[in-house]
């Protein structure tokens, strides 16, 4: 057992913090409240610091893109296929990664990492701890997203391999969820008869997930018209989506704010590289969670680096955006996103003792983080 002793707790749940004490046992939090005994527990005295979650990044390659320069190192782009959905990050993270380290010493204790913006369809997301020896003891959940790319990045990628228009991304992604949903019917009205299935297809396979629901697309989109694009194909074939990055969100707020979906914005400490990113602003994601949408702040590691995630947020703070909106984002909101919460992002009774201790708010450089936990094991 594990006792957390007399810090200010910063649960995600409650706009004011409390001091209160956390019991946590077999990994998980058991009890928060003020004055609780446990005998034979280890104590942490937090007295005169703070308390938080685990921070979460909503939207990362971690893992995928370490140190490695070149070739070598970079695991998060198939370059010789457009449309690579049957691909799984879980194939690609690579856990002794230093990057890490870095970020779970700067209290980034879940990352939803998964493949980059070349191709179409790039293959999906896992969420998982950045502590451990193989990444099939590291993830919460294997799959939470399928990536799919809209704008610069599969133009560019791809311009001499048949796709040089954004048009003809959009027609590639619903080429395949079109053939898709033939395939899942023919499965369905087989039934349990193998000889009326058709031929195994492994693309096929990997977007039904998709098509049932169960997770989302996670839609690369920077600029207003491929947002609307990526919510246009969205709604025509009636699947969840996430839009990320979000870039020229604080344009279309009104539009974003109706349609309900969950929002993760970033890079924004970086030159705007491209021509998409010209309208960047720190003022984006207060923007968008002023009008109620549901807005989680990313770095897009190695973009940011991803110890960095608590200061991307009180960059988004300085131009506007409410604390707790900035402290939402990048802990409870980044969980709801990648289909985690029930595990992370909040301190609550019964989640994963992911749990961050700091001397001041993490928001400023000036703050140290003191101490780090994830799932009750001090990692640093």
């Amino acid at each position: 057992m594990l006792l957390i002793k007399n810090g200010l707790v910063h649960d995600a749940v409650n706009r004011e913090p409390y001091i209160a004490d956390i019991l946590v046992d077999g990994g998980k939090i058991v009890k928060i409240e003020k004055d609780i005994c446990a005998d034979g527990a280890e104590i942490y005295d937090a007295s005169g610091l703070e308390v938080y979650p685990g921070f979460v990044e909503a939207h990362c390659h971690t893992g995928l893109h370490g140190y490695g320069i070149g070739f070598e190192g970079a695991d998060y782009n198939e370059m010789g296929d457009i449309v690579a959905c049957h691909l799984r990050a879980i194939d690609a993270i690579e856990p002794r990664d230093e990057t890490l380290v870095e970020a779970r010493e700067a209290g980034v204790t879940t990352l939803c990492a998964g493949p980059g913006s070349a191709n179409v369809l790039g293959g999906t997301f896992a969420a998982y701890k950045p502590v451990g020896k193989r990444i099939d003891d590291m993830v919460i959940k294997a799959e939470v997203a399928m990536k799919c790319a809209f704008g610069e990045n599969p133009k560019r990628c791809y311009r001499d391999k048949g796709n040089s228009a954004r048009m003809t991304t959009a027609a590639k992604l619903r080429e395949m969820l079109f053939k898709a949903r033939e395939y899942q019917q023919k499965l369905e009205r087989a039934g349990d008869d193998a000889e009326k299935r058709p031929a195994f297809d492994m693309k096929m396979n990997a977007l039904l997930p998709v098509l049932r629901k169960e997770i989302p697309l996670k839609a690369h989109a920077h600029q207003a018209d491929d947002l609307f694009t990526a919510l246009r194909i969205a709604r025509e074939f009636d699947v969840n989506i996430t839009l990320e990055h979000v870039t020229e969100g604080h344009l279309i707020v009104d539009e974003l704010a109706a349609e309900n979906v969950m929002l993760a914005v970033g890079p924004t400490l970086t030159h705007a590289s491209k021509f998409e990113l010209r309208n960047k602003s720190w003022e984006t994601p207060g923007a968008l969670a002023n009008a109620g949408c549901h807005v989680s702040i990313i770095t897009d590691a190695p973009v940011i680096p991803q110890k960095f995630l608590p200061l991307c947020a009180g960059l988004a703070v300085k131009a506007g955006m409410d604390p707790f909106d900035a402290l939402k984002a990048i802990t409870i909101h980044p969980a709801e996103h990648a289909l985690v919460a029930d595990r992370v992002g909040s301190l609550e009774v019964g989640k994963d003792a992911d749990v961050v201790i700091t001397n001041g708010c993490p928001f400023e450089v000036s703050t140290e983080v003191k101490a780090v936990f994830i799932d009750g094991n001090q990692v640093k």
